[in-house]
């Protein structure tokens, strides 16, 4: 068994989310993520969340079961389960950057798939592999925060 794995899914959040919702969100995570371990990223865009969880793998899994009987978002779909090298936010507990469609769109692949799609729980694994290597790059970093 490897020592770290990450998790990558999508949903939909059930109401859209005001920038105090999404701090009290992060907040929660951050504090959660930190007793059990954890670092990832969470991206917010017209009402999905796109998010990377890492770290052990029992941890990851505890975490993202809790996730999954969260109310408040529903169409929750596991897109990427996989061992790891090494972390790739090792320094967040958690990242939060709220992105536009129009930002996501400027992705090769996304404009198709925003113009036919709505939220990204359909994104699949090789456009979640796409959105997790352009946050990787460095694309939103600097605004990631609540």
């Amino acid at each position: 068994m490897h020592a770290l794995e990450h998790v990558a899914y999508a949903s939909e959040a059930v109401t859209v989310l005001s920038d105090g919702q999404l701090r009290a969100l992060l907040e929660r995570a951050r504090s959660k993520n930190t007793t059990v371990g954890l670092t990832g990223m969470l991206l917010y865009v017209d009402r999905s969340f796109f998010q990377i969880l890492e770290g052990a793998p029992e941890a990851v899994a505890t975490v993202y079961e809790a996730i999954a009987r969260d109310p408040r978002h529903r169409r929750m779909v596991k897109l990427i389960q996989e061992p790891i090298d090494r972390r790739d936010f090792a320094d967040w507990t958690m990242g939060l950057a709220r992105v536009s469609s129009s930002e996501l769109a400027s992705l090769p692949g996304f404009r198709d798939f925003l113009t036919t799609q709505r939220t990204l729980d359909r994104l699949g694994e090789g456009r979640a592999r796409e959105l997790l290597s352009a946050f990787r790059e460095g694309r939103w970093r600097a605004r990631v925060g609540a």
